[in-house]
């Protein structure tokens, strides 16, 4: 021990350091690869001494008071004075990318709407479907708070029996029964036809049925619905819950209970795959329960807790799906729930899970190609609403030591953007309003993203939705100011 001398650790730190130095220079820069999905990398003395330089600036939106939102008045580029109807934009905050439109009217179904429900309260449906970035009601749920507030409304919308992540401010329980069956990332198998609802997603207390077996005996079980004002006082003031259902080979009796106390008796009817089962409350419940009986289960595809009337926002939240299932569900039946529930815009956030798997800017094409499709189809399926198609967030990759934008994201948004104002839709570059390149490395930097480098903290996923949302309002202010002059 007595041969180990500080002089000599010293020189073996630096000829370790000289040693790792020459295989960094050597070292091939993309690495050896030993298969096709498995390389060898070794990082580069810049990479290792450079700093961090390559995060893009959002100042801007780090400074955005995601509690204070509310008080800039309209900026009056021409004089408003006499047009009524417009909505003030909200303070501090400045519109870093715009919605954007192959063609002019591509929002104007959903701005006339929202428009004439200022005035009369008729109902406006939107639905918000998108990956794992909208769970948790993030993003939507800033949307249906202000747009309620600002139009009129209350309560969450369509909500899942069996959520894969609990909502805001609704918790679901329910007996030991239940089951639940998606086709969103791959249709499951268990599932003979392609009736899946507007969820894209149904749940059952019996298990699907082989309809040449006969019916077996009689079968018990109940949802629960608990609320609370976490999301805001609207959000918990629904006075209507609406069973939507299909499928059902035999009469079920449901019941609803109200805090406790029974409201209603019903009975579920049999065939037909769009069918809504509306019960009314006097009042606001605290919780609710659904008590089933019958031989077999219907197919579940939802509740929607609603109000009297205004703005109903849905938060679909599909985990893992890439939004191109649309087109192999049931037509029919979509467009049934679509034409029933008076659907007036249709939020599409897609293309954050396709990304990983693109290898090149043809696989770019091809799926955005078939986002293109899927527009087309809803555009088919809800005549009278907008299509609003939001893109992909900036994703990081490691490349060496440090985080950069994917390769091919820029392309993915560029021939998105493009399928979108093909197919006749508005698109929200949330890319773009993020800060472009190397802007998720910032918003990790600044605690606003996760570090996985895909996903928004809660606190990232409301400024994302302020500054959605304030594009939103500004194209609806110029739809006003165009048609009232």
């Amino acid at each position: 021990m007595s041969n180990i001398t500080p002089l000599r650790i010293l020189a073996f730190l630096a000829i370790c350091f000289v040693a790792l130095g020459a295989v960094s220079a050597v070292f091939p820069e993309k690495g050896i690869h030993l298969g096709k999905n498995v390389a060898l990398r070794f990082p580069t003395l810049a990479s290792i001494f450079e700093s961090d330089t390559t995060s893009a600036d959002i100042s801007n939106i780090v400074s955005i008071d995601a509690g204070d939102d509310t008080t800039e008045v309209v900026a009056k580029v021409i004089d408003t004075a006499n047009i009524k109807g417009l909505v003030q934009l909200d303070s501090g905050v400045a519109i870093v990318t715009p919605i954007q439109f192959g063609t002019k009217e591509a929002m104007d179904n959903f701005y006339a709407s929202l428009y004439k429900t200022a005035s009369d309260g008729s109902r406006v449906r939107v639905m918000h479907y998108g990956d794992s970035q909208i769970e948790v009601d993030r993003i939507t749920g800033y949307l249906r708070a202000r747009l309620q507030s600002q139009f009129g409304g209350s309560g969450p919308g369509l909500i899942s029996v069996m959520p894969i992540a609990d909502f805001v401010a609704v918790k679901n329980s329910w007996s030991g029964s239940w089951d639940r069956y998606t086709t969103f990332t791959n249709r499951d198998k268990r599932v003979p036809h392609r009736s899946f609802g507007p969820n894209a997603a149904f749940s059952r207390f019996m298990p699907v049925r082989d309809t040449t077996h006969a019916l077996g005996s009689q079968h018990s079980a109940w949802l629960k619905i608990t609320t609370n004002k976490n999301g805001g006082a609207r959000l918990a003031n629904y006075r209507y819950v609406k069973l939507l259902y299909g499928n059902a080979t035999d009469p079920v009796k449901v019941e609803l209970l109200a805090d406790d106390v029974l409201i209603a008796t019903d009975t579920l009817s049999v065939g037909g795959d769009h069918n809504i089962q509306e019960f009314a409350l006097a009042a606001a419940p605290g919780n609710f329960q659904l008590n089933f009986e019958g031989r077999d289960s219907p197919d579940i595809y939802g509740l929607s807790l609603e109000g009297n009337g205004g703005v109903i926002v849905d938060n679909l939240a599909l985990r893992g799906s890439s939004g191109n299932f649309f087109t192999g569900m049931n037509q029919s039946q979509l467009k049934g729930y679509y034409d029933q529930m008076d659907v007036r815009l249709i939020i599409m956030q897609f293309g954050g899970n396709a990304l990983p798997y693109l290898k090149d800017e043809a696989g770019c094409i091809k799926y955005a190609q078939s986002i293109e499709s899927q527009i087309n189809t809803m555009k088919w399926l809800a005549p009278g609403a907008s299509i609003l198609f939001v893109g992909p967030a900036d994703m990081s990759v490691k490349e060496g030591t440090t985080y950069v934008t994917h390769p091919l994201l820029e392309i993915l948004n560029t021939e998105l953007k493009n399928a979108a104002f093909r197919a006749g839709a508005a698109y929200y570059d949330m890319y773009a309003a993020m800060g472009g390149k190397n802007s998720m490395v910032a918003w990790v930097n600044a605690g606003i993203a996760t570090k996985d480098y895909i996903h928004f903290s809660p606190e990232g996923a409301r400024k994302i939705a302020i500054l959605l949302y304030q594009a939103m309002m500004k194209e609806y202010n110029n739809y006003v100011i165009r048609e009232s002059i």
